[in-house]
């Protein structure tokens, strides 16, 4: 399968379409989103693993007051799995109600079903320190 403009164009705009939906609070919109069996894994940031959209719209719902009041997206790299599946690599930064913001990175696997893309996972992880200088310099 070639990935063409049009599924690219789509994937990215699913994978935009995360922070609107959570920054207006339109939780009851995540199949747009995500498969019904969607597994996202959120570990790294001490939310552990939800597995399907209702697991992930009740953390989303419990972390009101808590969490970013606007989610931003950015760098999105797509790379085609060669079995109709395509992986998605983006950066994410979350901007808090104090003004703090922090930066995660966002895995997902993106798959085409009857009503377009979904993602079906999600891995979210945190960063938190700068990269070590490259040793081969």
């Amino acid at each position: 399968m070639t990935l063409g403009a049009e599924d690219r164009m789509a994937i990215t705009e699913l994978i935009g379409l995360h922070g609107h939906l959570l920054d207006e609070g339109e939780l009851d919109r995540l199949g747009e989103m995500f498969t019904a069996d969607v597994v996202y894994d959120a570990s790294d940031l001490g939310h552990g693993e939800m597995r399907g959209r209702d697991a992930v719209r009740d953390t989303a719902r419990s972390m009101t007051g808590h969490g970013p009041v606007a989610h931003h997206v950015t760098n999105i790299v797509l790379t085609e799995d060669g079995d109709g599946r395509v992986r998605a690599r983006s950066k994410g930064i979350g901007i808090k109600a104090d003004g703090t913001c922090g930066s995660v990175t966002y895995d997902d696997l993106v798959v085409r079903g009857e009503r377009g893309w979904r993602i079906s996972r999600r891995t979210v992880g945190g960063r938190r320190t700068p990269p070590a200088p490259d040793s081969r310099v």
